[in-house]
């Protein structure tokens, strides 16, 4: 089955956007290193899941990359994927997605997420949309989550995890430490009968 992944990056602080909101993530410890590590995590994906708002952010700029001449080529690579990956847009507003293989999807989150699991193919990730994962957690439906932590305290923001009613338990299998002093977790969620046999 496919798995559902948030990658992310936030503050030691907690947050994943600056107090100025969806374009304030300067403080990101955004370097050689991290676009290496960017690009392995999206190798197992085919399939990028996004919010409205951070769809038409991404459109707005990324279809422009290639003809832009100050682009760096770690860039243009990620334009070039992007531009050839499954994006599935969730929104109850917008009317048509433009992009290159992109869909619409206006009903139920719960079940389109289930079916598109049961689908063969390669992890989809949760590209940014950190306010759409907000609601993807509160259903239980991320199986892992991919998180680039800087070492910058940003003091206020949006925070990485909101609106949790019940708890979810998560498995640390993977972190990594950058020369910048990023830290990258990759925690996966145990569902109730795993982490029953896990702790027994």
């Amino acid at each position: 089955m496919r798995k559902l992944v948030l990658f992310l990056h936030a503050s030691l602080d907690g947050f994943v956007e600056g107090p100025n909101g969806e374009m304030d993530i300067g403080w990101v410890s955004y370097d050689a290193d991290l676009e290496k590590h960017a690009k392995e995590i999206l190798s197992t994906a085919d399939t990028v899941i996004w919010g409205r708002g951070t769809y038409q952010m991404m459109h707005s700029y990324w279809p422009s990359v290639p003809s832009n001449p100050s682009a760096s080529q770690h860039e243009r690579n990620h334009a070039e994927w992007i531009e050839k990956t499954d994006k599935i847009v969730f929104s109850t507003t917008l009317e048509k997605v433009e992009w290159n293989n992109s869909r619409l999807v206006k009903g139920d989150v719960e079940e389109e997420i289930k079916n598109l699991k049961q689908q063969q193919g390669k992890d989809m990730v949760i590209l940014g949309s950190p306010r759409f994962a907000h609601y993807l957690m509160q259903l239980d439906l991320i199986d892992e989550y991919k998180i680039t932590v800087s070492p910058v305290l940003i003091g206020s923001g949006l925070p990485l995890f909101q609106g949790l009613k019940e708890k979810i338990n998560l498995k640390l299998i993977e972190n990594k430490t950058f020369d910048s002093g990023a830290i990258g977790l990759v925690y996966q969620t145990v569902r109730d009968l795993e982490y029953a046999n896990e702790v027994r």
